[in-house]
């Protein structure tokens, strides 16, 4: 069975990207696409991101997970440490975030190294998650195989039972954050005939160098 999907055609048509109406740095032009995003009303989950690892056989890895945090510094998410990911940047930090807005007809894609986030930054956050969440984190062993449904189901009985006397849930040492500190970001905005807008910022020194890509 084969699935034709030749005839599949969207014509972009809602903006344009010129440079003079880029941002000096690529950290102010993405808190500003990000917040058109979110006021926008059409994007599910606007801080939803690709991140792609090198896993440790070599072969590129993707997953969504979810930006918690953007300054000046970089890029900030969460996770267990011992999952694919957690094991991918262990071995190489070197990784790969990209953004997709279709309703925008925008897409960020960023390159740059993963470091991971102190004892204390991933503490503050993981406390501020939902409890649940918190005892999800505790429960799932990421990335390893399970038995069934039904383990993941047992195991969330037992600790939640185990900590229903304690307020403050304690934080898996396996779990926590990493920072992503970019070395370039483009910009891609679609426009109509495929001759989409790519602006491609380039970290040189301390400095932010802009060029314009061919689509």
């Amino acid at each position: 069975m084969s699935i034709d999907l030749h005839a599949y055609r969207q014509s972009y048509e809602k903006s344009s990207l010129e440079e003079k109406d880029l941002a000096d740095n690529p950290i102010t032009q993405f808190q500003k696409w990000i917040q058109e995003a979110e006021d926008s009303g059409t994007v599910l989950e606007v801080n939803a991101m690709t991140l792609t690892t090198i896993d440790t056989s070599g072969f590129p890895r993707s997953r969504v997970v979810l930006l918690k945090q953007v300054d000046t510094n970089g890029f900030y998410f969460y996770t267990n440490y011992q999952s694919f990911k957690g094991q991918a940047i262990e071995k190489n930090n070197k990784v790969s975030l990209s953004f997709f807005w279709p309703d925008l007809e925008r897409q960020i894609n960023i390159l740059g190294t993963a470091t991971k986030l102190s004892e204390k930054e991933s503490e503050a956050y993981f406390h501020s998650r939902p409890r649940g969440s918190q005892l999800g984190a505790i429960v799932s062993p990421q990335s390893s195989s399970i038995p069934n449904r039904e383990y993941l189901e047992n195991k969330l009985k037992e600790i939640t039972e185990k900590y229903k006397e304690v307020e403050r849930i304690p934080k898996p040492k396996h779990w926590g954050g990493y920072i992503v500190k970019p070395i370039s970001v483009e910009f891609w905005q679609g426009r109509p005939n495929r001759l989409h807008d790519r602006v491609e910022y380039v970290q040189k020194g301390s400095q932010w160098i802009k060029q314009r890509l061919a689509p």
